[in-house]
């Protein structure tokens, strides 16, 4: 299966007896993990990739039916770990892929030590009891408007994700992302993203896990992090002093040691 992992340009660093897998979100690539690796490398071992269809991944590879839902990217989480043979690795998830290290971990059971998600949203939509943030007219709105002009989209709404006026260069980052995406690819997994509902899935998710979420977070409500927290069977939540939908790039100490304090308490 060492395929898998020049499929998805998986790369290895750190040293430690635990293993950290690293999962970016929409629109972005395994190099928004940058600043918070070498706050745990020392500690330890850490497991980054590109989703098929972003970053250095094969996009050739890329198949609108397999990656109609998120089971084809649990499904290579599920190979990557395979391939790699991580003995109960930590999944951490940003916003859709900590949906994506859920439905990995349910499948994998025991062979998954925890699971981390990092502004994790199991639905985007309102729900009757369940606030999400958007109602379904909302969601075709934003769809529709990413059709029509996907780098204009991308522009307005990477500084909105961010949530940091105050550090330009973040949201230049995030933009200068999302604008190097293939807009074909990037069009099919925003539906992907936004439509999903996966309530049922983290409900049953045996792992301990850890919900981290900021404050003014314009994709993710606070309401969120209770809910998944008061259905979740071994759920912590922690609300960072951090804002935004991106804090391993804005607020990398904060995100790490939220994660360290986690694994290690």
């Amino acid at each position: 299966m060492t395929d898998v992992l020049q499929r998805h340009d998986v790369r290895t660093t750190g040293a430690g007896d635990r293993t950290l897998v690293l999962i970016h979100g929409y629109g972005c690539d395994k190099t928004m993990w940058d600043a918070v690796i070498p706050l745990l490398q020392s500690d330890y071992r850490i497991v980054t990739y590109d989703l098929l269809g972003c970053g250095a991944s094969d996009i050739s590879q890329y198949d609108k039916t397999r990656y109609a839902t998120l089971d084809g990217h649990a499904s290579d989480l599920v190979d990557i770990v395979t391939a790699l043979e991580l003995d109960r690795p930590v999944l951490v998830g940003h916003s859709v892929s900590a949906m994506t290290a859920t439905l990995a971990a349910n499948r994998l059971g025991e062979r998954v030590g925890a699971v981390v998600m990092v502004c994790p949203s199991p639905s985007f939509i309102n729900h009757d009891g369940y606030v999400g943030g958007f109602e379904p007219e909302d969601i075709d709105a934003l769809l529709e408007t990413l059709d029509a002009n996907y780098l204009g989209w991308s522009s307005e709404m990477a500084p909105a994700m961010m949530g940091t006026p105050d550090k330009p260069e973040h949201c230049e980052r995030l933009t200068n992302s999302f604008c190097q995406a293939d807009p074909d690819i990037a069009r099919h997994f925003a539906r992907v993203t936004f439509r999903a509902d996966h309530r049922a899935d983290v409900a049953a998710l045996p792992h301990d896990a850890l919900v981290l979420q900021c404050r003014d977070d314009v994709i993710v409500p606070e309401q969120v992090g209770a809910w998944m927290t008061a259905n979740m069977p071994a759920a912590k939540l922690v609300t960072l002093d951090a804002t935004g939908h991106c804090p391993h790039i804005s607020y990398p100490r904060e995100t790490a040691d939220a994660i360290r304090q986690f694994l290690e308490g």
